[in-house]
């Protein structure tokens, strides 16, 4: 139930990510057991910015 929980919020935050992308990207994320009790959201958001930037560059 709590991968289930944890995969929900994971397609939540990529979706929401995506749609402000100005160029076509493939996303894969992978949750590791730390991610139900962290910080997820600014944990993902965080990692999309590094990567982001590291295509844009």
């Amino acid at each position: 139930m709590v991968r289930n929980r944890v995969k929900r919020r994971l397609r939540h935050l990529a979706a929401a990510e995506l749609r402000g992308l100005d160029f076509p990207v493939d996303l894969v994320v992978r949750a590791l057991p730390d991610a139900a009790t962290g910080d997820l959201a600014g944990d993902f958001h965080a990692a999309m910015a590094r990567c982001t930037a590291r295509l844009a560059a």
